[in-house]
């Protein structure tokens, strides 16, 4: 499941100045996030890139870890949260497959654009439902590019093996949507705002 750092660390400076693609939808799925929310919630925010999402959401709970796997993400990250002075994100240099927390520390998980970057999404998903209280939620906004663009399966490790791109894995929102079932997930919220767009998946961990 371990995936390098290297080519996130090669495009951090230009990924931190590069302008949102869709900024209403990613307006939105703050929106709903924040609907979730509660003052004394403990999250975890894992492949946080720079960092924008977690700031954006610290004023709205009580602490955010997050957590990437890129060294200079996350420095441009820590630099954000010091010169907008905040001061209840901790960013640390860790992947999630490589993260350890005690199970049920969490009450709210959020992983956005990183699910189809990852050598086993269902490996992750278990893990994050561990570390989830009970009705603790998991919130993901997901490239299925095997909905439209089943052929990148192909190439992908093509474009891997030159580094031009990083690991990419090819899935369908059904089979994103079963992951989540599977692992014991009920999905309270999904939405996507357009046919190529990620899917943004609010998902309840379910009693078992």
């Amino acid at each position: 499941m371990h995936q390098p750092s290297a080519f996130w660390d090669k495009i951090a400076n230009r990924y931190s100045t590069r302008p949102i693609s869709d900024e209403p939808s990613y307006r939105k799925k703050l929106q709903v996030t924040r609907e979730y929310f509660q003052p004394e919630m403990q999250v975890l925010e894992f492949g946080c890139g720079t960092g924008s999402t977690a700031i954006a959401h610290a004023p709205y709970v009580k602490h955010i870890q997050a957590i990437d796997i890129s060294s200079k993400m996350i420095e441009i990250a820590q630099g954000k949260a010091h010169a907008e002075d905040i001061k209840n994100v901790t960013f640390g240099r860790v992947g999630i497959d490589e993260f350890s927390a005690p199970d049920q520390i969490f009450d709210a998980v959020l992983g956005f654009s990183i699910l189809h970057l990852l050598e086993n999404k269902e490996d992750v998903i278990a893990k994050v439902r561990k570390m989830l209280k009970p009705g603790g939620i998991f919130v993901t906004s997901t490239a299925c590019l095997g909905d439209t663009m089943k052929f990148f399966k192909a190439i992908a490790p093509i474009g891997k093996f030159l580094g031009l791109i990083p690991l990419v894995k090819v899935f369908t929102t059904k089979e994103l949507e079963d992951s989540l079932t599977n692992a014991g997930f009920e999905i309270d919220y999904q939405w996507r705002p357009g046919k190529s767009k990620a899917v943004f998946i609010v998902a309840k961990k379910a009693a078992q």
